[in-house]
């Protein structure tokens, strides 16, 4: 089986979401957003991966790139392609579809518990809300009109479903090198302007990557049996 993996150049490893996706026997091609010109159809594709980013949907130098991917999004709804978002993948989802995408106050980055929503809580697999996840982000999503919120944080939604699609505000790819990389550069300055001790979230990271990826590879597997494969009247 194949799957587009969307993602920016710099950032484009798939982490624990890549290894239980190739467990179960599916390959990707990259289309990196720097490059979205040259990206091919989605023929042949079983499934669209779109993953973080460090970018905001709503800025106005990135127009070109962000609304190529929202076209692909559309693209793959309209195929019946499974879509799996990602934070910015998730927001980028969530604009596809109708919703829209705000500043919020105060960003969440580290791990956070993510809560069931009371209307989903016969839909939403355990593993979503039985731990912490890893958040690094500044935007939250709507959820649009015709999906089902599936949890939440007190930042904003945290899970949607909509037809063959889900979107996911946290990280459950997050390794700890991942982590690691995103805490260099720019993520650097981020961190130190929160207060955030990088000691402190690589010591909190290296408690927590284990159960993580237990929990991203049930999640994975909830997706592919219950959403990626549902029946589109």
């Amino acid at each position: 089986m194949r799957a587009v993996l969307i993602a920016n150049s710099e950032d484009a490893d798939p982490g624990f979401v890549g290894r239980a996706l190739r467990q179960r026997g599916y390959s990707f091609t990259e289309f990196i957003r720097e490059d979205h010109q040259n990206w091919p159809s989605l023929d042949g594709f079983d499934l669209v991966v779109a993953m973080g980013s460090n970018w905001s949907t709503y800025w106005d130098h990135i127009a070109d790139p962000v609304r190529a991917e929202q076209t692909l999004l559309a693209d793959a709804v309209s195929r019946g392609i499974a879509i799996l978002g990602i934070c910015f993948g998730a927001q980028q989802l969530a604009v596809t579809l109708g919703g829209a995408i705000t500043r919020v106050e105060t960003p969440e980055i580290g791990w956070y518990q993510v809560f069931p929503v009371s209307e989903a809580a016969n839909s939403a697999p355990e593993c979503l809300t039985r731990g912490d996840w890893m958040q690094w982000h500044y935007d939250r999503f709507s959820v649009p009109a015709g999906a089902t919120a599936l949890a939440d944080s007190p930042v904003g939604p945290q899970a949607m479903i909509c037809g063959r699609a889900l979107g996911l505000q946290f990280h459950p790819e997050a390794s700890e090198s991942i982590v690691r990389l995103w805490m260099t550069g720019q993520g650097a300055d981020e961190i130190a302007a929160l207060g955030i001790s990088p000691d402190e979230l690589i010591e909190e990271t290296s408690s927590r990557v284990v159960d993580a990826e237990q929990r991203c590879d049930e999640l994975i597997a909830w997706f592919l049996e219950n959403i990626a494969q549902r029946h589109m009247v």
